[in-house]
């Protein structure tokens, strides 16, 4: 395996440890967003507890994603800043507002309403995060970006404004909000609230079944506006056997969440959704950016592939112990 190649499967690592921990943060923003009923406030407070102890420490694989990507891969960088510079910059303010809003809701010494406006800018941030960072994922692998030498050449619209990128991003708010409501049915469980439990246990079937309908939409609008793209995911050897294997991870959160496994449902759709990335980096066949920057032209120099994986490997060696202390401490049940 060659060095860039090492470097690429690391980002996917990554790109997996975010979507499944920070992905969750931000669902839980769309959850606090539609607390509703007499148990609302109830439902915001667990969305809180749950989220508060870990969730700066998720965005750290995001910064890890983009450092690599500028060290390792300078060309894509180069195109994907400039071609996705505007989604780009709509998901970094959702994310700042998001991570302001909830300081100051829930650590803040101000009146009640004033708390009470913190929690809404929070809750509809949550939303804008996660559809513009799909957004970009979406143009990224639309094949409308053309670059020559690290240069775009198609412009700073091409790719994310399809019908295609949007939808990718509707999908990946509606994957957060899953892992969101399987997450918190479980953390409620451990507390003994039961009807929490059963409000989150409905909603994460519902976030399953609009996650599935928004997953053969992304398929459709790939058929028309992403042809490279869909031909990878339809006609590859793996492509079937892994989205069999979605379907019935898929159908195996929902008979678990219905029957009360929580723990099973859980394991389930941490599984789901690693598939779901797993299957978009296998459908973008070596690409960053399709169909002009491949991963083995992006510019990746030996003197900076290899010392960086042994500073790779010396890292892990600190922050695997540290981020487990972290959510043993703060997420085990005891």
């Amino acid at each position: 395996m060659s060095p860039e190649t090492l470097v690429l499967a690391v980002m996917g690592l990554g790109l997996v440890a975010y979507v499944l921990g920070a992905g969750a943060d931000f669902g839980g923003g769309v959850w606090d967003l539609l607390a509703r009923g007499p148990r609302a406030e109830r439902q915001r407070a667990l969305v809180e507890r749950s989220i508060a102890p870990i969730w700066e420490a998720n965005h750290v694989w995001l910064i890890f994603i983009v450092v690599l990507t500028f060290a390792v891969f300078p060309r894509a960088f180069a195109v994907i800043a400039t071609a996705f510079h505007v989604p780009l910059l709509l998901a970094l303010i959702g994310i700042v507002l998001r991570g302001s809003a909830f300081t100051f809701r829930a650590y803040g010494l101000e009146p009640a309403h004033r708390r009470r406006w913190w929690q809404r800018v929070f809750a509809w941030s949550s939303l804008i995060g996660p559809l513009f960072l799909g957004v970009t994922l979406g143009g990224m692998s639309s094949g409308h970006v053309e670059a020559a030498g690290g240069r775009v050449t198609s412009g700073f619209v091409a790719g994310w404004t399809t019908p295609f990128a949007w939808m990718v991003g509707a999908f990946t708010l509606a994957l957060f909000a899953l892992l969101a409501a399987v997450y918190l049915t479980l953390d409620a469980e451990r507390e003994g609230a039961d009807d929490l439990v059963h409000d989150f246990r409905r909603r994460t079937i519902m976030a399953e079944l609009v996650a599935g309908a928004a997953a053969m939409l992304t398929l459709w609008r790939a058929s028309v506006d992403a042809p490279l793209l869909f031909e990878q995911l339809w006609r590859s050897s793996w492509s079937i056997p892994v989205q069999l294997a979605t379907a019935l991870v898929a159908f195996t959160v929902i008979a678990a969440a219905h029957t009360g496994r929580h723990a099973l449902a859980r394991i389930a759709v941490i599984v789901q959704v690693t598939l779901v990335v797993v299957a978009w980096g296998l459908a973008m066949d070596g690409h960053l950016v399709l169909p002009d920057v491949r991963y083995d032209q992006a510019g990746a120099l030996p003197q900076v592939t290899t010392p960086l994986i042994w500073a790779l490997a010396g890292g892990s060696v600190i922050l695997a112990p540290s981020l487990y202390f972290l959510f043993r401490v703060f997420k085990s049940p005891t």
